[in-house]
């Protein structure tokens, strides 16, 4: 996240977790089903679309390289997580004023040999542009230590014995086919108080058993399309901050199919007008 705040604000003195942060999940490549695809842009093209939290979903295949590790949403995809992490590691070079959270979890068929091996890896690709563990910091405090990236690893052990992991990142997931339903849910979460540092509010919606039998021709993208505008304008109607129902991370599927980056962006301007 760059700072674009009006002369005389101070938000690049606000914490993280005090700001709105688009996001996407992990990068997919050559899925076969059409019902797993989840995004329609590569990292970069998401990176440049203005999403700053990326959603890696990690996983050893049984049958797979030793260590070859995966993204996995549903299915394997073809991308590797050591490329993707040097390619999102490039991108920041390239834009070192940015700032990205990157929330590495589900961990299928990792061994703790794995674990060492792919948090060498990440310490090795981004070096000091890692964030330690610690108080939340604010974007000054970032760009005057050079640092770029907060990395949530969702393994306790892990976590334990390296201080460049934060722990992992609580997740609003309503579970939901119908918008309504999930707007209802979130706002549920949100009348219990935000929690504290980063969290994020998903507007994902979610195949259930029932919805695949009865549209077994259809996506997850053609269910998730036509209810954009509705969840939508829930997100604009966010606001960012340190308040019991305010909102951090919003999570949305098919970035780059609506407005949904630019919205959760212009969020930021209620910080300013605060």
């Amino acid at each position: 996240m760059q700072d674009s705040s009006p002369a005389g604000t101070t938000a690049t003195d606000r914490t993280l977790d005090n700001t709105a942060l688009s996001w996407a999940p992990s990068p997919w490549h050559s899925l076969p089903l059409r019902g797993a695809m989840s995004q329609v842009l590569d990292v970069t093209e998401q990176l440049d679309a203005g999403v700053r939290y990326l959603d890696l979903r990690i996983a050893h295949m049984l049958e797979g390289a030793q260590r070859n590790l995966h993204f996995v949403h549903m299915l394997y995809t073809t991308a590797l997580v050591e490329d993707t992490l040097t390619e999102i590691s490039g991108w920041l070079e390239n834009h070192p004023r940015e700032v990205v959270v990157l929330a590495c979890r589900d961990f299928e068929g990792m061994t703790e040999d794995l674990h060492e091996y792919l948090v060498a890896c990440i310490k090795n690709i981004f070096g000091d542009m890692l964030c330690p563990r610690g108080e939340m910091p604010t974007l000054r405090q970032l760009w005057s230590r050079g640092q770029q990236v907060i990395l949530s690893y969702e393994d306790e052990a892990s976590v334990s014995r390296h201080a460049e992991l934060w722990p992992g990142i609580p997740y609003w997931w309503g579970n939901k086919v119908k918008p309504q339903d999930l707007v209802c849910y979130l706002e549920r979460m949100k009348s219990c108080g935000r929690p504290g540092g980063l969290f994020v509010a998903g507007i994902n919606l979610t195949e259930n058993l029932e919805y695949v039998l009865g549209h077994l021709a259809g996506s997850l993208e053609r269910m998730t399309l036509p209810s954009l505008p509705y969840l939508d304008a829930w997100v604009r109607a966010q606001c960012p901050g340190s308040g019991v129902r305010c909102t951090n991370i919003i999570a949305g599927d098919f970035i780059g199919a609506d407005t949904f980056v630019s919205d959760v962006i212009r969020l930021n301007e209620k910080l300013f007008r605060g």
